[in-house]
């Protein structure tokens, strides 16, 4: 017999306010989000948020975990679709090429925004973002030693500079669109990137 645990009324208002306001914060940022912000966003009192969460801490802390679990879908969802690990890399980098998708976050990559506020000014949305970059670096990592030990990719192959590498121009080129608002800026970075994958 499969047992259902119904989600109470709480827990569906917790889910709820992080939903909604997760696309505010990652496009105004935490100190950018004011509690007006995320009223307006929810619909919700103060009372009702603030009933919910402890503070706005914890409101941007699920928020950025909210995030960054609708970009780590819609990578895993875009690299299992590959064969090979050429492909699953490519595939990876398409998805930021598609940033615009629904499928990703609003407002861009939450690992470069978050990054550019919270480094000296939230430990611990910084300490997540840490946690993140690297199992992002382990993963590609990962992925190459698997295209080496299959001899798609040439060895020797440095996996942890190919997946630093390849993290850097990824989210260097977000740094670009941000700084000069050039998609075309943007795409080139991110056909460099291409071409060293196609490259290996």
């Amino acid at each position: 017999m499969v047992y259902f645990c119904p989600v109470n009324k709480a827990e569906r208002t917790r889910r709820y306010i992080i939903e909604k306001t997760a696309p505010v914060f990652n496009k105004k940022g935490y100190a950018g989000t004011s509690l007006t912000d995320m009223t307006a966003a929810t619909g919700l009192t103060k009372g009702s948020i603030y009933g919910n969460f402890n503070d706005k801490d914890e409101v941007a802390l699920a928020a950025f975990d909210h995030n960054i679990q609708m970009l780590l879908k819609a990578t895993a969802v875009e690299m299992a679709g590959q064969a090979t690990a050429r492909g699953k890399l490519l595939a990876m980098i398409g998805v930021y090429y598609n940033m615009q998708r629904a499928t990703v976050p609003a407002g861009g990559c939450p690992i470069m925004n978050t990054t550019v506020e919270a480094d000296d000014t939230h430990p611990r949305l910084k300490a997540k973002v840490s946690e993140v970059m690297l199992a992002w670096k382990n993963m590609v990592a990962k992925v190459v030693e698997t295209g080496v030990t299959s001899k798609e990719f040439s060895a020797p192959l440095d996996s942890e500079q190919t997946a630093l590498t390849l993290i850097a121009l990824i989210e260097g080129a977000i740094l670009i669109r941000r700084a000069t608002d050039n998609v075309n800026h943007y795409r080139k970075v991110l056909d460099v990137a291409r071409k060293l994958v196609n490259g290996l």
